[in-house]
């Protein structure tokens, strides 16, 4: 039997890979004293992904250490956050989030039995919780709560009183657990500093605060339940894996915003402590890393190759999710997914002879619109007011695209710059050369026609997905059918703000880096 770890040997287990400590003094006198008691909480929204192994794999080492773990499904939290969770679909979301974290630790091997589960409105509705709630509101300032809240409740035009209370409640979550410190995302810092700030004003103590570092996803912003390319679900098939795995980021020697490295140095180097590439042995065979900066410095130095890492994680990624899939195939639980989560492609169309007689699925989710990098520019061999460019959106090969920009655009304002490109429109040939994409622009609305290409925020990744303002979820068609204009409906409804803002029915285009907008041509159309 091994000796119980000592008090510097806990700090090393609870500390390891976390990118800061909101009071080490405090957690080092805790420590030598008696067992630290942590929570951490997940607001019951869109569906865990595979970076929630991240916090699964911090749970791990709190277990070792001897902590007293409490896992909090925070239900409230999900319906004050913008409504994600809508109220009738909160208790069905709980228990999917239940099942699926529970899943998740096992399938990680972390015993269930040590750890306490706890959903918010067991005890947030009390009568003594509510009213903190009001006191809690009585000394905090309308800004406070509003800048606790910037990086993590969702942010809209018109916000609601709801997302100025979350803070306020995620900080009282830690007087009612009866915990020493909380973890969760360094994302949830300005929280966290908040809580420290207010919870002395109640009379209640101050707590450690642990904090992850946030992980990339596969377009190289963060990874979001909202944002379905930058993510791999839990319950994802192996063919969707290798689908969105080959459509990830991942640059020859680029190690800035590769969301595949940041998913082995995250997930699963600290699960396993080493990664093996998979290789044909023409290519050097196999190779074992006991060092994720041993393989970083390999593929900075084009030693291991981008087809051969997104195998290599596609191999050991579907390890761990094999005996999840494997859970969620029971009738029970294929049910409780399906409740939580509704199609939203299976909605019933309007009747027959109303106004909105348009089947409801016709929704911008359906588009696949990515920020693109123009590599380079040709002028159409067989056409004169086309170009042919070639344009990066995060795959491992540029797509080639058509386009009608000659007469409004000149080349080298095209060059290097980035564009706006919709993806999942069918190829076709145009004067003989195949077109992969649509590079959307704006349009004056009179004569003489003007045309300039939309502007993804400053900062943008190429891949990065393009989302319409309340449309963040949902899956892209793979490719958009031409007998059913999809895309053209949608398309009749885009217009250019008076402030150059594109949208669609008043609800902008958005990146995770803000709106997507054109250089003048205020009231113009998309094309």
């Amino acid at each position: 039997m091994e000796p119980a770890p000592g008090p510097q040997e806990k700090y090393h287990l609870i500390t390891r890979n976390l990118q800061e400590v909101l009071g080490e003094d405090k957690l080092m006198a805790i420590l030598k004293e008696r067992e630290l008691k942590i929570y951490w909480g997940t607001a019951t929204t869109g569906k865990p992904h595979v970076a929630y192994f991240v916090p699964m794999s911090k749970i791990a080492d709190f277990l070792k250490a001897g902590c007293e773990v409490t896992i909090l499904f925070a239900d409230l939290h999900a319906y004050l956050d913008n409504m994600k969770a809508p109220w009738e679909l909160l208790e069905l979301r709980t228990r999917y989030y239940e099942n699926v974290i529970k899943a998740m630790l096992e399938s990680i091997g972390v015993p269930l039995e040590k750890l306490k589960f706890v959903r918010g409105t067991d005890y947030q509705l009390s009568k003594e919780y509510t009213l903190d709630v009001y006191r809690l509101s009585s000394v905090v300032t309308q800004h406070d709560a509003k800048k606790a809240g910037a990086e993590v409740v969702k942010q809209v035009e018109h916000p609601l009183l709801s997302g100025l209370l979350y803070p306020g409640l995620q900080a009282l979550d830690e007087e009612y657990l009866k915990v020493d410190a909380q973890f969760g995302g360094v994302d949830q810092r300005k929280i966290f500093t908040f809580a420290e700030k207010y919870l002395p004003s109640l009379g209640y103590a101050k707590r450690v605060h642990l904090m992850n570092p946030m992980v990339p996803g596969l377009t190289g912003s963060k990874m979001s339940s909202s944002e379905e390319d930058s993510k791999i679900d839990l319950l994802d098939r192996k063919e969707d894996v290798k689908k969105k795995l080959k459509k990830a980021f991942c640059e020859p020697g680029n190690v800035e915003n590769n969301g595949v490295l940041s998913f082995i140095k995250h997930v699963l180097f600290p699960l396993k402590s080493e990664f093996v590439i998979l290789r044909e042995e023409k290519w050097g065979g196999n190779k074992t890393y006991t060092a994720y900066e041993a393989l970083e410095k390999d593929f900075a130095d084009q030693v291991v190759h981008p087809g051969d890492l997104k195998n290599s994680v596609e191999v050991a990624l579907n390890k761990l999710l094999d005996p999840i899939r494997e859970k969620f195939n029971s009738p029970e639980l294929k049910k409780l997914t399906n409740a939580a989560y509704p199609d939203p492609s299976k909605a019933k169309p309007a009747e027959k002879g109303t106004k909105n007689s348009e089947p409801e699925n016709v929704v911008p989710s359906r588009l696949d619109i990515r920020v693109g990098k123009v590599i380079s520019v040709e002028k159409h061999p067989d056409a004169d007011s086309l170009y042919v460019e070639k344009i990066d959106v995060g795959e491992p090969e540029p797509r080639t695209v058509v386009s009608g920009l000659v007469q409004f655009v000149p080349k080298e304002q095209l060059q290097d710059r980035l564009v706006v490109l919709l993806c999942n429109l069918k190829p076709q040939k145009m004067r003989g050369v195949e077109s992969q994409g649509m590079v959307l622009c704006a349009s004056s609305v009179g004569e003489p026609r003007q045309v300039e290409p939309l502007d993804p925020p400053a900062g943008c990744c190429a891949g990065e997905r393009v989302y319409v303002e309340g449309y963040e979820s949902g899956e892209p068609d793979d490719e958009l059918k031409p007998k059913k204009k999809v895309f053209e409906k949608l398309q009749a409804d885009f217009r250019i703000s008076e402030d150059c803002v594109a949208q669609w029915k008043q609800k902008n285009f958005l990146t995770k880096l803000g709106r997507v907008s054109c250089k003048s041509l205020k009231g113009g159309s998309i094309s």
